[in-house]
């Protein structure tokens, strides 16, 4: 299966679709100035478990990055994926606080 990721900024989001062209996840996102708050990762339930959560992550991290922009990762699944991917440890900006 194949997975392209691309925003819809006009949903503040990111979607990611198969070779058909389906809705497969989306990944939610506020900006405010230079910062971006990723805010909800979900992914359909007949696409899990095939690296669509995984395409959304990275597609979003790789956009902030490029766009010079400060990561918040309020959805659990991004900061559990940033877990594993160190390599975007400089724009991310983590919090032992919770928000309600």
């Amino acid at each position: 299966m194949t997975i392209t990721v691309d925003e819809a900024p006009e949903r503040e989001r990111f979607e990611a679709r198969d070779e058909s062209g389906e809705l497969a996840g989306v990944l939610t996102y506020q900006v405010s100035g230079n910062i971006v708050v990723y805010t909800h990762t979900e992914v359909d339930a007949r696409f899990e478990r095939q690296g669509v959560g995984s395409a959304l992550a990275r597609a979003a991290m790789d956009d902030a990055r490029g766009r010079g922009r400060t990561v918040v990762p309020m959805c659990p699944f991004l900061g559990e994926w940033l877990d594993e991917h160190k390599e975007y440890d400089k724009i991310v900006v983590r919090s032992t606080r919770r928000v309600k």
